[in-house]
């Protein structure tokens, strides 16, 4: 166990869990902050710890902070070198563990920034589900210096059930985004499967057992197939960052000039979901949009 105090910047589904986690293994939770203030409080009340009213409290109080935020400009708001609520403020000694699937570019900004201040970075990309954080099972995928990963190492082994040191940072994040690259390009592929299968009158749950012991099989339908079938869509993994990890791996191929024609349609697919107004539903509310009231 590291012995430091901890805190968390985004205590929505994944952040709250891991801060349950690490509260259940006990760790010493000291402060919370969330843009929305309600979840912050109801977590206090459960697990103890402060509320703050800005990024920079948590880094005042904390040695070791976690990030769960959306996206790139959420990031760059927290640790924004202008504002005074920005993590920076306290950043001397401190360690920033940063979980969300965001672009490269943002990680080495972050870095930089941090260490201009006297504070350390770790990119800690998480692939699960939010009874995996709650569980400590998650896969992490980690970039960033190799001496911070292992000051943190066994900090990060209670929430993972593996631990992947990548490379330096930015690095974990390319990884990242092709993993929900292919996730997301598999959900899909699910999703109008079992909507085809649908449509010619063949069973489904007899469908999605033929598709576990053959070449359709994949992680997805595991995770994915029995809320298809069920029209369960309660989130897990929003439709909406769905796309946003889309977006993020098709900008590297048109770096490299790669053209890349599935994930450009699956990106194309969770973009009309979220356009819909059901971007607040799990991935696989795909089978939504592909065979509207089929399954």
């Amino acid at each position: 166990m590291v012995d430091a105090r901890i805190g968390f910047v985004g205590v929505g589904r994944m952040g709250a869990n891991m801060a349950r986690r690490l509260k259940g293994l006990g760790y010493d939770l000291v402060a919370m902050y969330d843009t929305d203030g309600l979840k912050a409080d109801s977590l206090a009340q459960e697990l103890g710890g402060e509320v703050c009213s800005s990024p920079a409290g948590v880094s005042e109080r904390a040695d070791i902070i976690f990030t769960v935020v959306t996206d790139d400009s959420a990031m760059r708001v927290i640790f924004d070198e202008e504002a005074k609520s920005s993590l920076l403020q306290h950043a001397q000694g401190r360690i920033f563990i940063n979980c969300a699937t965001v672009s490269p570019r943002v990680h080495l900004d972050v870095e930089r920034l941090a260490s201009s201040r006297g504070g350390e970075t770790l990119e800690a990309c998480m692939a699960g589900s939010i009874t995996q954080a709650w569980e400590g099972t998650l896969y992490l995928m980690c970039g960033g210096k190799r001496e911070v990963f292992d000051r943190v190492q066994p900090l990060l082994e209670s929430l993972s059930l593996a631990l992947r040191y990548v490379g330096p940072s930015g690095e974990a994040a390319k990884v990242k985004a092709l993993v929900n690259m292919v996730m997301n390009a598999n959900t899909v592929a699910l999703a109008e499967g079992l909507g085809l299968g649908a449509a010619l009158g063949v069973d489904i749950g007899m469908l999605r057992e033929i598709f576990s012991q053959t070449g359709a099989a994949s992680r997805v339908l595991e995770t994915d197939g029995a809320d298809m079938e069920a029209r369960d869509h309660e989130c897990y993994f929003s439709a909406e960052h769905a796309a946003k990890d889309s977006r993020i791996a098709l900008a590297f191929a048109e770096e490299v000039g790669l053209a890349l024609p599935v994930a450009k349609a699956t990106c194309e697919q969770y973009q009309c979901l979220t356009q819909l107004g059901k971007g607040h539903l799990d991935k696989s509310g795909i089978a939504e949009l592909t065979f509207p009231g089929r399954l």
